[in-house]
């Protein structure tokens, strides 16, 4: 019998700075599940990233709209779920460059889907008629073992 993931969800408003109460929540809850403290710190960073996201695109800082996040926990791993009210995603991903970004000859802005993708384990976008998700999945793993 395979055990159900325990969910855990948060509504937060769009407001810059509730994305530390989503981070906060995700580092909580790995932490109890034994993940190791560089995990927990890629997690939370991700985390922000996304729910910043959600609460600037998705929802347009808009604070009548809420981001929803939901965490769900397997033996071996964490799914964060981040939901605005946006449309999602529309076109490929721009590559940034690096270099470029570092001189100011581009943008700063923009690294955010980047940077989520290098510190969790699996990242998914999607759209649905309610709105869009990004949902991230963070494998558990002992001390010795890497990505």
């Amino acid at each position: 019998m395979v055990a159900e993931p325990i969910i855990t969800e948060l509504r937060l408003p769009s407001r810059l700075g509730f994305e530390k109460v989503a981070m906060d929540t995700a580092a909580s809850v790995a932490a109890l599940m034994g993940f190791t403290d560089d995990r927990v710190q890629d997690l939370k960073t991700a985390v922000a990233e996304a729910c910043i996201n959600a609460i600037e695109h998705g929802n347009q800082l808009n604070e009548s709209l809420s981001v929803v996040v939901t965490l769900a926990m397997s033996v071996d791993s964490l799914e964060v779920e981040i939901r605005d009210h946006g449309e999602g995603v529309q076109h490929e991903m721009h590559v940034p460059d690096i270099d470029r970004k570092m001189m100011g000859e581009e943008d700063a802005r923009g690294m955010g889907m980047f940077l989520i993708q290098a510190l969790v384990d699996k990242v998914e976008y999607g759209r649905e008629p309610a709105g869009a998700f990004a949902r991230l999945v963070i494998h558990l793993r002992t001390e010795g073992e890497q990505k």
